[in-house]
């Protein structure tokens, strides 16, 4: 199935087209992140998500001293133990902040839409409003996308580090980039990167997502609450019934969508991976959810909600 590069997205509200995110739309979402549940505090006035699916021990190394009765086989420093001949445990500290970065896909397929927007600016819009929510729980927020050029947008906290964010979004959606290295670049960084513990809040095209090794998924969802926003359109997920004329990189082709073998077809190239990614990514521990260019932007929080609260 051939997949279209360009169309004519209806316009958005504000200054916004709906083809390019605008960094003041972004911003304006922040309002949206009071919608989903909110932290509740600690003991010593560290936030973090009451209900939240952490993995590990959500803490950070100190350092390794000698071993005493009573401290936990689990932590031992196995290496310094055999360099010193002396048993050695390794001891952590609270991590004071987590950390949320978002993963931004940025497939050319994403640089598409019928209604309302294109899939590259909800995605964007989508990443604000998880980079709003983060700043509302406390946490530190990071950003990057597969490339071999350019570094990640560092952690850090308050509206500074949103901001921050949010202009790279900007400028990742703004139009494909020229050294896009794939999505499974991205989370095989994001996954040394992060510390046990942390959040990554992955924003794909659903084929992207599904070229993804299994094994990599996992690897990163081990320690890691991961949350895939799959960013469809409704032409995707409903095409009409009728001649469907479609430019593309080889030119103009018509879609005859009234004849069953080929919905069959674009069933399975546009359907198929959302509906492999929903059937095999949640026994990984990677919550999905779905998000289409004509929905709120903050649909996907209604998710989150409901698994919280299951």
């Amino acid at each position: 199935m051939t997949t279209p590069t360009q169309t004519v997205a209806d316009s958005g509200a504000g200054a916004a087209d709906g083809i390019r995110p605008q960094l003041a739309e972004l911003i304006a979402l922040r309002r949206h992140a009071a919608r989903g549940p909110a932290a509740r505090r600690g003991s010593h006035a560290l936030r973090g998500q009451a209900a939240s699916m952490l993995r590990g021990r959500g803490m950070e190394y100190a350092e390794s001293r000698e071993y005493v009765a009573g401290d936990d086989a689990r932590h031992i420093d196995w290496k310094l133990t055999a360099r010193s001949g002396a048993t050695h445990t390794k001891t952590f500290q609270t991590e004071r902040e987590r950390v949320t970065l978002l993963v931004a896909d940025t497939a050319p397929a994403l640089y598409f839409g019928t209604r309302v927007r294109f899939k590259s600016v909800q995605a964007a819009r989508a990443g604000a409003v998880a980079a709003w929510s983060a700043l509302r729980d406390g946490d530190r927020v990071a950003a990057l996308r597969g490339t071999r050029q350019q570094a990640l947008v560092p952690p850090a906290g308050g509206t500074r580090g949103v901001l921050r964010a949010l202009d790279a979004l900007t400028r990742w959606y703004g139009e494909p980039p020229a050294d896009d290295a794939g999505l499974q670049h991205a989370l095989e960084q994001a996954a040394r990167l992060l510390h046990p513990g942390a959040r990554a809040v992955v924003l794909a095209d659903p084929a992207s997502a599904q070229r993804v090794p299994a094994a990599t998924w996992t690897a990163l969802a081990m320690h890691v609450e991961v949350r895939l926003i799959l960013l469809v359109d409704p032409l995707e997920m409903d095409p009409p019934h009728c001649v469907l004329p479609l430019d593309t990189r080889n030119g103009r082709v018509r879609l005859d969508l009234a004849a069953d073998s080929v919905r069959e077809a674009w069933h399975e190239a546009m359907l198929g991976p959302v509906e492999a990614l929903f059937r095999q990514l949640p026994g990984r521990r990677v919550q999905v959810s779905r998000l289409s260019t004509d929905e709120a932007s903050d649909a996907w929080l209604t998710n989150v909600t409901a698994g919280q609260r299951g």
